[in-house]
């Protein structure tokens, strides 16, 4: 940019040349005054502005200055009351789902209802006002704080009552786990039943205290449960045998196996291979004798394996028979 400059005194014109630096520094020095003046304005007016010989535009200047102010701070502050009262509604009605879930998985938990009610719960009364979270209605923050912890003493509620839920669950799955309901052996049973039979070494009646199934030697044995070995031994009568203690004074028992792969001690899972079938000890024929003990009485394991097999398919009854105790 190039200025001429003419003056009476001058003899002749003269030109200035500004280059786009020096423009720069123009440009620069009007804003910093600009700003210099806007907060000099700015601060005479607030410094004088109480006084009592002030100026009335500088008061009305101020009070306009400090009510803009006030009415940004409101409005910020009910727009995130309103956006915080909406989320609040949403969680009470994610409480009042989680409150029909909870009832029905009650059922399955086999808690009575007295036990823990929901419809009388304390605090129960937070999830039922999700209303006044409405979009359309304002809300204080004395009502919200209010809100808020009626929804913390229900949540705190429902956490217990779900622990408990979550225990008797997981204690049934424990312990249906430890019940023998899994066949030991993947053929049909049993060439010999529980109860009374014909002893096919003496004829005389006598009690069977197990089930038999036959199978060829060196067919697999599984831990009819999760358990600890407490037997693995060769009795005379049994043979090769084992006993797995289940807990809860369940014993199962394997007997005339033809070989042992768990020794006393020894944890098992639910369906471990843990013998082969054999025909060792008194048996006439290569079979497994398979016993359910309870404080030492024999069960009937029908009893027990018709439990595991309403979750799948049961061989039907053989009648072959293979005598053994």
């Amino acid at each position: 940019m190039q200025i001429i400059l003419l003056h009476p005194r001058f003899t002749k014109a003269r030109s200035v040349t500004l280059g786009s630096k020096h423009l720069f520094i123009v440009f620069f020095l009007m804003a910093i005054a600009i700003a210099g003046c806007s907060a000099l304005i700015s601060y005479m007016v607030l410094r004088h502005a109480g006084e009592a010989d002030a100026s009335p535009m500088f008061r009305k200047l101020a009070m306009s200055m400090s009510q803009q102010e006030d009415d940004r701070k409101e409005k910020f502050l009910k727009e995130n009351l309103a956006m915080m009262a909406v989320k609040l509604g949403e969680m009470q009605a994610q409480m009042m789902r989680l409150d029909a879930l909870g009832e029905r998985v009650q059922g399955l938990a086999g808690i009575r209802p007295e036990e823990f009610n929901f419809k009388e719960m304390p605090g129960r009364g937070g999830a039922e006002q999700s209303s006044l979270a409405g979009p359309g209605r304002e809300v204080g923050m004395d009502e919200l704080r209010r809100m808020l912890d009626s929804l913390a003493v229900d949540a705190g509620h429902r956490t217990d009552y779900l622990n408990a839920v979550e225990s008797t669950l997981m204690g049934d799955k424990i312990k249906s786990r430890l019940l023998p309901t899994n066949q030991p052996v993947n053929v049909a049973y049993n060439s010999s039943s529980f109860g009374w039979r014909l002893d096919p070494f003496t004829g005389h009646n006598a009690f069977h205290e197990g089930l038999d199934f036959p199978a060829p030697v060196g067919t697999r044995i599984v831990a009819a449960a999760a358990g600890v070995v407490i037997a693995s031994e060769y009795h005379y009568q049994f043979g090769n045998m084992l006993e797995i203690d289940h807990g809860n004074n369940i014993i199962t028992r394997y007997a005339h196996a033809s070989q042992l792969y768990v020794k006393v001690g020894d944890i098992v899972k639910r369906g471990q291979h843990v013998a082969d079938v054999g025909s060792t000890g008194r048996s006439t024929g290569a079979h497994l004798h398979f016993e359910v003990r309870i404080r030492g009485i024999a069960q009937d394991p029908r009893k027990f394996l018709a439990l595991g097999a309403n979750g799948g398919n049961q061989p039907k009854q053989m009648p072959v028979f293979v005598a053994g105790r």
